[in-house]
C-alpha cells in the first residue's frame, strides 16, 4: 500500500494523456475521480489488479495490472509509465514480466484495450506484437462515445 498514492498519480496522468482532448473535461474528471482515486487504487491493489510496479532509484516509475479473464486468456487492465520515465525501456520490462507471469498461469492470448488515437500506447503495443481485433465503443453518462481498440497477442511457448 505504500506505493498506492504514486500508482494513482501515474495512472491519472497516464489516462489523461491517452484521451488528450478527445473527451470533455467533465467526463475526464469523473473517470479519474472514480478509477484512480487513492481509495479505489488501494482496493484494487488488495484485489491484485495492479500486478507490478517498476522503480527507478526507489521511485515508482510505472505500473501494469491485469488478470486471467478466461481459462487461457489474459487481459491487461492498466498500464502506464510516468512521463519522466518514458522511452527508457520500463514499459517493455513491465510487459515482459507481466506476460511471463501469466504464461506460467496458462495464458495463450493476451488482450489490451487502447484508446483510439493514443499516440503512445498504440505504437508500443504494435511493436510488441499485438494486433488489432475490433473496436469497442462505450457511451459515457455525458453522452460521449469512448472508442477503444481491442488488441491481442498470441502467446507462444
Amino acid at each position: 500500500m505504500e506505493d498506492a498514492e504514486r500508482v494513482a498519480e501515474i495512472c491519472r496522468a497516464g489516462w489523461l494523456d491517452t484521451v488528450d482532448d478527445r473527451l470533455s473535461d467533465t467526463y475526464k474528471q469523473e473517470t479519474v475521480d472514480f478509477w484512480y482515486s487513492l481509495k479505489k487504487v488501494e482496493q484494487d491493489i488488495k484485489k491484485g489488479h495492479y500486478s507490478y510496479v517498476a522503480e527507478v532509484d526507489g521511485e515508482v516509475a510505472g505500473v501494469i495490472g491485469g488478470g486471467m479473464t478466461g481459462a487461457r486468456i489474459n487481459e491487461i487492465f492498466v498500464f502506464y509509465v510516468d512521463r519522466d520515465f518514458r522511452y527508457m525501456g520500463i514499459g517493455g520490462q513491465l510487459l515482459n514480466t507481466f506476460t511471463a507471469h501469466f504464461r506460467k498461469k496458462g495464458a495463450k492470448e493476451q488482450w489490451a484495450s487502447v484508446q483510439e488515437g493514443n499516440a503512445l500506447g498504440l505504437p508500443f503495443y504494435e511493436a510488441k506484437g499485438f494486433e488489432f481485433q475490433s473496436m469497442k465503443e462505450t457511451r459515457a453518462g455525458t453522452g460521449e462515445v469512448q472508442r477503444s481498440l481491442r488488441m491481442m497477442k498470441a502467446l507462444g511457448r
